[in-house]
């Protein structure tokens, strides 16, 4: 078992506007997921995304599969 703590980020594309969202990604390979929180609630809950559904949705933003805002 794995002590690692999670080592939050926030995308460069954020602007600190304060609508973003925070990933560990440093779990994914001990573990299997990606936590994800709300970066305004940094004690609040997290969601634990497997690993394979986080990287299609990556993929499907980068590849505009989810369209534009």
């Amino acid at each position: 078992m794995t002590t690692e703590s999670p080592r939050w980020f926030k995308s460069s594309y954020s602007n600190n506007g304060g609508d973003c969202v925070e990933v560990a990604a440093n779990l994914a390979d001990p573990h299997g997921v990606v936590p994800i929180r709300d970066s305004k609630t940094s004690d609040g809950p997290t969601l634990g995304i497997p690993v394979g559904a986080f990287t299609a949705f990556v993929t499907g933003i980068k590849t505009g599969e989810f369209g534009t805002v």
